[in-house]
């Protein structure tokens, strides 16, 4: 079923870089792009603000990866013996998890008829198989099975996915950037599963009516015209890229001084944060940040721009509290790094 004209027909995604506003929702995916290792992003905030249409567009936005061809893991042709095999560039993986998938869709199931009548493993890989080394999307987050969050949340801080069955166990890499969404009017997620995402971002309705007339005037001219609406936004599209494959690379040499550790310790401390992943975070994201701006070095501006987002959902100790709107993480902040 490979047939090519069936490639031809991709539906036009609507630019990054012509998304007007949701600053906060677009800086974390950004960052995470940069660093996996940051732990994904849940976006929590109104019907209607966009949150699929951002996330689908920062990966369309990102570089090809080489993969071995018909390889069902996306694998990276040093992942085996590749000699032989062919290889070939594919789109980042963008994958959606519906609402109402199985835990056999989500993890893959083994054929154990297959592997007892002829002593094979057969396993047929499912959504986390096709989301390595891409991007895991999952809408409506908080209605889905506490279990399969948990899951989710394992295989993405691991990045393997292990499926046990009858005594066989299948395992495969599974490294992916997990971004769950989701309306808080339809409740939160716990908050044990809650702060095993790396940050959080409310986004909100646009009040502007100006900012809302132009949301409106781009979304209904793409939609008029895809292909001259993309073409208009090429060289912003590829600025942009550029900026996120250097700042990839420039990443490992970012450096955070020992000062400033303390300074995000103590915040977190003051905080009364819950273990030491809100610490592990800032540290990572501020590095993104630095890096994303050209910097080799953290400055207080970096720590600034991300303590919100990397906080603000682990200061909860009653599961019926609200998520902080960040006030109390800023005032803490500016205290501890003596900006008052």
């Amino acid at each position: 079923m490979n047939d090519p004209r069936l490639k031809s027909q991709e539906t036009p995604i609507f630019p990054f870089t012509a998304i007007v506003g949701q600053e906060e929702m677009k800086l974390a995916l950004q960052l995470n792009v940069i660093d996996p290792k940051i732990g994904g992003v849940m976006i929590m905030g109104d019907r209607g603000t966009g949150k699929s249409t951002t996330i689908r567009a920062i990966a369309d936005l990102l570089p090809e990866i080489e993969v071995i061809k018909d390889d069902p893991f996306n694998s990276q042709p040093l992942e085996k013996n590749t000699e032989e095999k062919e290889t070939e560039f594919i789109k980042i993986p963008m994958v959606d998890l519906p609402l109402g998938a199985t835990e056999d869709r989500v993890c893959g199931t083994i054929d154990i008829e297959k592997a007892l009548t002829e002593g094979i493993k057969a396993f047929e890989p499912g959504l986390l198989a096709k989301a390595n080394r891409g991007i895991l999307y999952v809408d409506e987050v908080n209605l889905l099975d506490d279990h399969l969050v948990d899951i989710l949340l394992d295989s993405a801080a691991s990045g393997w996915n292990t499926v046990e069955r009858e005594g066989i166990s299948i395992r495969h890499p599974a490294q992916f950037v997990l971004v769950g969404s989701g309306n808080p009017e339809e409740g939160e997620l716990r908050p044990q599963l809650l702060d095993r995402f790396g940050m959080h971002a409310e986004i909100r309705t646009v009040k502007d009516p100006n900012l809302r007339v132009r949301i409106v005037e781009e979304r209904t001219l793409f939609d008029f015209d895809p292909k001259a609406w993309i073409e208009k936004y090429k060289q912003q599209q590829e600025g942009l890229k550029e900026k996120l494959i250097k700042a990839q690379q420039l990443l490992n040499n970012v450096d955070i001084s020992y000062d400033f550790r303390i300074k995000i310790a103590k915040v977190c401390s003051e905080l009364n944060v819950d273990g030491l992943r809100g610490d592990i975070v800032i540290n990572r994201a501020a590095k993104a940040y630095a890096a994303f701006q050209g910097n080799t070095t953290v400055s207080i501006a970096d720590i600034e721009k991300i303590v919100v987002l990397c906080l603000r959902h682990r200061l909860r100790k009653d599961p019926l509290e609200s998520i902080d709107s960040g006030y109390k993480v800023k005032k803490i902040f500016e205290e501890i790094f003596d900006l008052n």
